[in-house]
């Protein structure tokens, strides 16, 4: 067993221990981070790899929840960039600063979360394949695109909200009230409120969403003609029913035409 903990420490030391270099972002950001889509919740099977039953770090025992159905949490969120960037996470992948992703201590691998910051109450959906941050006050490392649409990367760490969703969490298919499967192929719905020319007119429409309490919202770029467009949905939702509630929920704070848009996921 203690060569098993001491592997283990070795694997997650990689992630989020290193303290030897000073971490910050990009250099030069390549990509519009803003425009990047929050991670959309889909059944996986728990990878072996970054799932023991218990671990320990710097001399503390972890144990890997049996499920994330249920988990909500207030505290400390920190963020990690360019000194990971590449590297192996707890589950083998390549860490990417770019993408929507996370490290938890006890949450299985893989899992979906949203992060809600506490002080301008935006929140995103990120997906958990690393474990970190091992220090006693945070719960949560989030990758450096997720911290910039909280709007915290200047400050390094806020107070979030963590709650599970996705995974072991969604419900599984039933009727027309739940979220369609067909085969492998997943069905989930988004409520496109607007769209612009202008990123910085759609995070505005986000942000006034957020501050209306409907938290689940993504910003997606996409190329039309040569034009960009920045497109503010609602979502992911999960059922017809559910997008039926909150397009209800939309139009009374004033967005009476929302488009349901379908998307498929593998």
């Amino acid at each position: 067993m203690r060569k098993v903990l001491i592997v283990l420490i070795a694997l997650f030391s990689s992630a989020c221990m290193d303290n030897t270099i000073k971490d910050r972002g990009p250099d030069h950001v390549p990509i519009d981070v803003m425009a990047v889509a929050d991670a959309i919740p889909k059944y996986e099977k728990r990878t072996r790899a970054g799932n023991p039953s218990v671990y320990e770090v710097l001399g503390k025992r972890y144990k890997i929840l049996a499920q994330s159905s249920g988990y909500k949490k207030t505290g400390v969120a920190s963020w990690y960039g360019k000194k990971f960037h590449g590297n192996k996470t707890a589950n083998g992948e390549r860490y990417n600063m770019y993408a929507m992703t996370a490290a938890h201590k006890t949450l299985p691998i893989p899992s979906y979360v949203r992060v809600t910051n506490l002080k301008n109450k935006r929140a995103v959906v990120v997906r958990i394949n690393d474990r970190g941050p091992f220090h006693d006050n945070r719960i949560i490392d989030l990758s450096y695109t997720a911290a910039v649409k909280l709007g915290f990367q200047k400050q390094g760490t806020a107070l979030v909200e963590v709650e599970a969703l996705g995974g072991d969490s969604i419900p599984r298919v039933e009727q027309n009230n739940t979220r369609l499967k067909e085969g492998s192929v997943q069905t989930v719905f988004f409520l496109q409120v607007a769209s612009f020319n202008q990123a910085e007119n759609a995070t505005n429409l986000q942000r006034k969403l957020t501050k209306a309490k409907i938290t689940s919202t993504r910003v997606q770029h996409v190329r039309n003609q040569q034009n960009d467009l920045y497109k503010v949905q609602v979502g992911p939702l999960y059922s017809e029913l559910q997008a039926k509630q909150k397009s209800e929920k939309l139009a009374k704070i004033g967005f009476t035409n929302a488009l349901l848009v379908v998307e498929k996921t593998p």
